[in-house]
């Protein structure tokens, strides 16, 4: 997997997650289809950036705390050695006001989005009662197996 990890606000120590995501992403590929040449790219925003694009591009007029934008083409054909996959675009202020509200640490619930929005590139949604339950479900999977012990540490 390539992971490509940007960073669009003025904060800095955010390199640090790139070394979760792969984490987070080689075990999702035990649970999802996710191939070996796989390119995903984290976008670290804030509320005024990602509010932005929330309108722009879903035309909803309010911040949110993770987008996914997927790439990739079910029906397209041919043989990749890398498949971009899709961007993954995460709220570093969101993150903050849900790790207080969920009682968990900043660390997680960057973790915890980047997992969401990963699935979301896989196909995975949460537009009914029973596609939302499989993929939190899938989720917590994910991420209790690699994350919890770490919780500690932030």
């Amino acid at each position: 997997m390539a992971l490509n990890v940007y960073n669009q606000t003025s904060e800095r120590g955010f390199s640090k997650y790139r070394s979760y995501f792969s984490r987070i992403f080689r075990n999702a590929k035990k649970h999802v289809d996710l191939k070996r040449g796989t390119v995903v790219s984290v976008i670290f925003v804030n509320d005024e950036q990602i509010h932005q694009i929330n309108r722009d591009y879903r035309n909803v007029d309010r911040p949110t705390d993770v987008i996914s934008f997927a790439l990739r083409d079910d029906d397209s054909e041919g043989d990749y050695v890398e498949e971009e996959l899709g961007d993954i675009f995460i709220n570093i202020d969101a993150a903050r006001r849900q790790a207080v509200d969920y009682g968990h640490s900043v660390k997680r619930e960057i973790c915890f989005l980047f997992t969401h929005g990963l699935l979301h590139l896989c196909g995975y949604d949460h537009m009914t009662k029973e596609d939302e339950a499989e993929m939190i479900a899938l989720q917590k999977k994910i991420l209790d197996e690699l994350v919890s012990q770490d919780d500690k540490e932030d």
